[in-house]
């Protein structure tokens, strides 16, 4: 597999590229291996994506948006955190081959 071009943050410059093998891939250059909870993340990423075409811009909206629509026991920082370390918001979108959210560090 040859992986799609991706600018200095490792975020794709074509979203068009992106596949759940690159997901992996961008995943494991993070450390993270990618389980059921993290696809569940990801999906709820793509369709928020699809719906409001952007990233969700913090991690205060990501955390939100995830507990509006998975419910409490996954929409809370310390779960979020332990999936995507670092920035939950801004490693969850470079791993769903979404763009950088905007009010991300």
């Amino acid at each position: 597999m040859t992986t799609p071009i991706r600018n200095n943050e490792g975020f794709l410059e074509d979203a068009s590229t992106w596949s759940e093998d690159v997901a992996r891939e961008i995943a494991a250059d993070d450390g993270i291996e990618l389980g059921r909870n993290h696809w569940e993340i990801i999906e709820f990423l793509r369709i928020f994506y699809k719906e409001h075409e952007i990233s969700p811009p913090s991690n205060r909206l990501f955390v939100k948006a995830v507990k509006e629509a998975l419910g409490e026991e996954k929409g809370n920082s310390i779960y979020l955190m332990q999936l995507f370390p670092g920035t939950p918001a801004k490693t969850a979108c470079r791993i769903a081959g979404l763009p950088r959210p905007t009010n991300c560090l």
